[in-house]
């Protein structure tokens, strides 16, 4: 009986720290299966979200018989911002009627309600220096499991669960092809991608504070599984961060094996090489005089980013052999071909071979040819639709924004999906938190001993690579990243308190 209030009273100790060491494997590692979906929307309730939801439950218990404790000054900043968010959503519903589905908006609240909130669960789970490297050392090991998993999906057919698009989002279990890029156990090749650059700094800083091999061979797998992942935003915070981040400290050698992994691997990567080299190309476009439509003469497969529509013109011709220009010219006919026939079924008709061909000699005969660098689709998408779209509903709405769900699921720029649905309140309200905990860890990194100097400053500059890439995906709501980042700002700063006490 004795041994059983023991184990009952070191459960009853240890309970918040055993539902956050079950969450740092869940969060990352259990694939983003449907449980519920949410009409009129492709986002879905999953495991996750009722593991959360029983782990506040078992907070607030835990906090009502103060055996936990809040910091009442973030406490305030974060409700602040969920205040702001809610208004934002009475004000896009009742008065905007920007939010048309009410319940889209107030999920959409609270799911950053959600995200956040483990931000105090993991603060105050951290009692001693112990638990601090017990959690890191945890979410190192669920790095390896990723990057294991990812590496068995691209070579050995494991199955993916993505939500990409509303068809995947239902749970279906896809095997990707031999040009995929790589997902693991994420919904997608980019939040993947951005949890990886992430994490990677604070590898490297546990290689700098053991002064063990297996973190840097660690990381050297992560560059690998970042290359897979072929996604360019990561990649480009990666090299944004990493090599400074070495500079700073002062390791040439760590350097320049580094950089040697990262030359290898990216030049045998061909979809990423592929991907970066196609974001903006010298092409030959077509544009039809009497209507404006912009014509691309392009192949389009699953292995390559296809062209947008949108184009700078240069003076300078493309010098084109006449097999080429021959080509071009076919697929430019084939793509009005493709357009004409759309149209007309769209009309209930079928065009006969005649009416094509006369339909196609009058378009193509308005034509003209002019040498261009166009974007990908995806940047073309972004700039021409997306950003414009959330930059317009910020200056129209600029105090409160349209309210969340407004500009739909993505944005592709977080500090612009910031600004469009929730105004200048919530936008400056959710950055002066994010200054607020740089500042503070930034400051107690300048005073921490050396050797944890380097997990202080190599969290700063995998923070700053979050940021970098906020502004081209919408990375502070993807589920699995906004999770770990708000955990691991929760570990960090508690044990930054405890230090301090």
């Amino acid at each position: 009986m004795k041994k059983l209030i023991k184990w009952l009273k070191w459960i009853d100790k240890n309970l918040i720290k055993i539902f956050i060491s079950l969450f740092i494997f869940l969060s990352p590692l259990y694939p983003k299966l449907r449980i519920s979906n949410v009409n009129y929307t492709y986002i879905s309730i999953r495991m996750e979200d009722f593991f959360i939801a029983v782990l506040l439950i078992v907070f607030l218990i835990q906090f009502i018989r103060k055996k936990v404790q809040i910091d009442p000054k973030y406490l305030l900043l974060f409700i602040a911002f969920w205040v702001a968010g809610f208004i934002s959503v009475a004000i896009g519903h009742l008065i905007l009627k920007t939010i048309v589905i009410r319940h889209l908006g107030i999920l959409h609240m609270l799911r950053r309600v959600e995200y956040m909130s483990i931000f105090f669960i993991a603060w105050s789970s951290i009692k001693n220096k112990k638990d601090f490297f017990y959690y890191l050392s945890l979410i190192l090991l669920t790095v390896l499991i990723a990057n294991i998993y990812g590496v068995g999906q691209k070579f050995l057919g494991w199955p993916a669960v993505q939500t990409m698009n509303p068809e995947y989002s239902k749970g279906y279990l896809l095997f990707l092809t031999p040009e995929a890029r790589i997902s693991s156990t994420f919904g997608g090749h980019y939040d993947l991608a951005a949890w990886t650059v992430f994490l990677m700094p604070i590898i490297l800083g546990f290689y700098f504070f053991r002064q063990k091999i297996p973190y840097l061979l660690l990381f050297i797998f992560s560059i690998f599984i970042l290359i897979l992942t072929a996604s360019r935003a990561s990649f480009g915070a990666y090299l944004a961060t990493i090599f400074p981040m070495l500079i700073f400290f002062k390791k040439p050698k760590t350097l320049i094996i580094i950089f040697a992994f990262t030359l290898l691997f990216t030049f045998t990567s061909k979809n990423l090489t592929s991907r970066i080299s196609r974001t903006f190309q010298v092409k030959q476009i077509f544009i039809n005089q009497k209507t404006g439509q912009v014509v691309i003469p392009q192949t389009i497969s699953s292995k390559e980013v296809p062209a947008g529509s949108l184009y700078l013109q240069i003076n300078k011709p493309v010098n084109y052999d006449p097999a080429t220009i021959a080509n071009d010219q076919g697929l430019a006919n084939s793509k009005i071909l493709e357009d004409l026939r759309n149209e007309a079924s769209k009309e209930g008709r079928i065009l006969t071979k005649l009416e094509e061909d006369i339909l196609l000699a009058s378009i193509s005969a308005t034509l003209r040819p002019i040498s261009t660098i166009v974007s990908d689709i995806s940047f073309a998408t972004r700039i021409q639709v997306e950003w414009p779209r959330a930059i317009h509903a910020f200056l129209k709405h600029p105090i409160f924004g349209v309210g969340p769900s407004a500009l739909t699921e993505a944005t592709d720029s977080d500090y612009l999906r910031w600004l469009g649905e929730f105004g200048l309140v919530g936008t400056l309200l959710f950055i002066y938190i994010l200054i607020t905990i740089f500042k503070e860890l930034l400051i107690f990194a300048k005073k921490t001993k050396q050797s944890e100097r380097y997990l202080y400053a190599t969290f700063l500059f995998g923070f700053v690579s979050l940021l970098i890439t906020a502004t081209y995906f919408d990375i502070f709501e993807a589920s699995k990243v906004a999770f770990q980042f708000w955990m691991m700002t929760g570990i960090f700063i508690g044990y930054s308190k405890l230090k301090k006490i």
